[in-house]
């Protein structure tokens, strides 16, 4: 017994972020505006924050199946206007958006199920006159009603963020993959075998894309996406120095701590 004490592997250290930045990760927003008001003042109000810089990193996602995608997007293009401590990835649902106004078939009629109607909706189309429309018909809905400016903002948004030891991504990413390797397909829309993989990473990978009732703590990986769009939950994970909690619209005391 003693023998095995003194040979054994030593627990592996929690990943860190720079000391002088406390980051606050954003799950799928899914035009939930006013979850996400809720959720951004809580993180101005975080007393743990002291005077660090907070860096804030939404994981994709802002639009589809809430009834406030224009919202959301004009709040997050705001924040990332004033600040480049604010961070926005790309998610599954805006390369749907992107495709689809580009005229892309398949994405018109994945982006109808996923909860384009309602983004639409938001930017101010009459549903009467969406139901009216086929899939081209979608595409000048498109064309029509959603800024260019809100185009350009998504097209542009990046599929990783490195932070420290760890790394954000919307879904997920590929096992054995280099991290300057990865695809967009899959860090925008992986599933298994990222979900399935318990083999450490090249950094400690925080996603999104996949929906659990709270969020998914794994040895090599934490999921926030808690389903805002019908659960009202939307989490922010926050990350300072080597430890971790979590922000939630969902609670009343507005925060609950979570093993390491």
């Amino acid at each position: 017994m003693v023998f095995s004490k003194l040979f054994r592997r030593p627990a592996t250290p929690a990943p860190r972020i720079p000391d002088d930045i406390v980051v606050y990760a954003i799950g799928d927003v899914h035009g939930r505006l006013d979850c996400l008001d809720d959720l951004l003042g809580q993180i101005d109000a975080d007393p743990a924050r002291g005077g660090r810089r907070p860096v804030l990193v939404f994981l994709g996602d802002l639009i589809d199946r809430g009834p406030e995608s224009r919202g959301v997007v004009d709040r997050v293009m705001a924040m990332r206007a004033a600040s480049v401590d604010v961070h926005c990835l790309c998610g599954n649902h805006e390369e749907l958006l992107l495709s689809a106004a580009e005229g892309a078939r398949q994405a018109l009629g994945v982006f109808a199920r996923a909860g384009g109607k309602e983004t639409l909706l938001s930017y101010g189309v009459d549903e009467a006159a969406y139901e009216r429309e086929d899939l081209k018909g979608v595409q000048r809905l498109i064309a029509g009603h959603v800024p260019a400016a809100h185009l350009d903002f998504l097209r542009g948004l990046p599929d990783q963020l490195v932070v420290g030891e760890y790394v954000f991504v919307h879904a997920g990413i590929r096992p054995g993959v280099p991290l300057d390797a990865q695809k967009s397909s899959d860090l925008r829309w992986i599933r298994s075998p990222f979900l399935d993989h318990v083999g450490r990473y090249e950094r400690f990978v925080v996603h999104g894309h996949t929906v659990t009732q709270d969020p998914d703590i794994r040895a090599n990986r934490i999921g926030i996406d808690t389903g805002a769009y019908r659960s009202g939950r939307l989490t922010a994970l926050v990350l300072d120095g080597d430890t971790r909690r979590f922000l939630s619209t969902a609670l009343s005391a507005g925060n609950y701590a979570a093993a390491a």
